[in-house]
This record gives structure tokens, sequence and C-alpha cells, in this order.
């Protein structure tokens, strides 16, 4: 095997994409995996206020197997073709290569990827798997600024996406630990990673 794979799950805005970046490895977004807005199988919010509107916190909105072959072709060969997804268009735009030069680990990270931990582990492809987590406060205001800044949809579907993602944190990060992963605040998940990368 050329490398292995460090998943960060966790709910969007926990840090997942900062601590990756810091780590400064290779880094493969889990979220250019999700379908594009106009795929009739994506899933909808059946009640509450957002309903009828497509849920793209349900898995469902992506695509795993995609997401795993990239891997195995990452781990296998060291390179490999991703999308590139644009979340306020709702649908891809290109592609990109991804090479992981003389890097032994590269991280796979976005809100979807305890789904793969199972696999990954069974097929010898993954090294460590994290939850990032934080107050749900925290990450409800670091989500909300981040999606205004970047346009990301218009701001009354960010603010009610926000706050029915705060109360879903605690699910969502018990279903991570239930799937495989660590949780972990995002300092903590650096010294760790860390340590892996040392050997240690």
């Amino acid at each position: 095997m050329r490398a292995q794979v460090i998943v960060l799950a966790g709910p969007s805005g926990a840090g997942k994409s900062r601590l990756a970046e810091r780590l400064g490895l290779p880094v493969l977004r889990l979220d250019d995996f999700y379908k594009d807005g106009s795929d009739p199988s994506l899933p909808r919010i059946a009640d509450g206020p957002n309903a009828g509107l497509v849920d793209w916190d349900h898995p469902d909105s992506w695509l795993p197997e995609d997401a795993i072959k990239t891997i195995a072709t990452l781990c296998e060969t060291g390179t490999a073709e991703v999308p590139i997804y644009d979340i306020a268009h709702d649908g891809r735009t290109g592609w990109q290569s991804l090479d992981l030069g003389d890097a032994a680990h590269f991280v796979a990270e976005g809100i979807f990827a305890q789904d793969i931990v199972a696999e990954c582990r069974a097929a010898g492809l993954l090294a460590a798997a994290y939850c990032v987590t934080q107050s749900p406060t925290v990450t409800f205001w670091r989500r909300l600024t981040r999606d205004l800044r970047e346009h990301r949809k218009p701001p009354f579907v960010l603010v009610k996406r926000g706050l029915a993602l705060m109360r879903a944190q605690p699910r969502v990060v018990a279903d991570a630990v239930a799937k495989g992963c660590t949780a972990v605040y995002p300092k903590h998940g650096y010294v760790a990673i860390g340590r892996l990368l040392a050997g240690r």
C-alpha cells in the first residue's frame, strides 16, 4: 500500500477543514462527492420549517462509493482525479488532480466521513478516524459566519439549517463514534495525529 488515509468526520463547522490544513497533509474533501442539485434521488426534508428543501445533511445526498474508490486509488497509486463541487451552485464544476507526493498519509474530511470508516478499515486503507467536535453554540456561529462569507445559500436558509444542525449535533457525534471514530476537540486531534505521524 502506497499510503493510508486519516478520516476526519464531525458536524459542519466543527473545525475539520481547519485541522486538516494545520496538519499539512494532502486533503481529500469528501464534500466534493455530493450529488448534483438536479439529481432526482436527492432526499428532501419531510417536515418542520425547512420542509421541501433538499436535505444536504442526509447521507443519501452524497456518493460514498465514488469517495471510497478515490481513496483506494490514492492509497494504491498516490494520485487520483477528484471532482470540484461548488456548493453555491449545487453541482460539480470540473475535476482536479490530487497528488500525494511522498506523503505516506493523507486526510479525507467531510460531514459523512464516518460512513466510510468501516469499509476503509476492512480494506486496510485506514490509519485512524476521528470525529472533530466543539460546543454546539461555537459550531453554530463558526458555520454560519463561514457560510455567509462564502455565500453558500440565502441567509434565511443558512440560519434555519444552522439551528437544526445545532440541535442534531450530539446525535451526529454519537453516530460517528458508533461507526468507529474517536471524538476529539480540534487541538486534541492535532496532537493525536501528530503522534500517529511520528510513529508513537
